[in-house]
């Protein structure tokens, strides 16, 4: 007997506005709940709301005031994607002094993805991070449906 693999894909607006970040976080979490594992969900959680986060303080809206939250879940793993309308120069992770008050999202994101990056084109710029947990016999741990 074989067992179909699906990868599954979603893709939410938010508005470009500081409840942005608390909204993309609950989607994320009610969709992915029972499809990941708990630290991976938790990990999940932390990289969207960081991400688009700084969409919303640092970036443009795309047209129509927004910021585009996607997900992708596979075999691989899975990548969160955020695109806004770009800034003036590309999000560069930095080191925060212990006492700054900001300055610690991309060091977060950094920390709990596999990787990240930026893309960026005339339209705007895309932040993405890849995360997925690797077990020691090559599976990734993920229940995909």
């Amino acid at each position: 007997m074989s067992t179909g693999v699906t990868e599954h894909s979603w893709t939410v607006v938010v508005p470009h506005h500081a409840s942005a970040a608390r909204f993309a976080r609950h989607r994320l979490a009610a969709v992915l709940q029972g499809l990941v594992p708990a630290d991976l969900l938790a990990d999940s959680v932390a990289v969207v709301a960081e991400l688009v986060g700084n969409a919303v303080r640092h970036a443009n809206p795309l047209p129509g005031g927004v910021v585009r939250v996607a997900w992708h879940l596979g075999l691989g793993g899975l990548e969160i994607r955020v695109t806004d309308g770009g800034a003036p120069s590309p999000p560069v992770a930095r080191v925060a002094g212990t006492d700054a008050v900001d300055g610690r999202g991309l060091a977060i994101v950094a920390a709990l993805a596999l990787r990240w990056g930026v893309e960026r084109d005339s339209a705007g710029q895309c932040v993405w991070a890849a995360l997925g947990h690797t077990a020691s016999n090559g599976s990734s741990g993920l229940r995909v449906e």
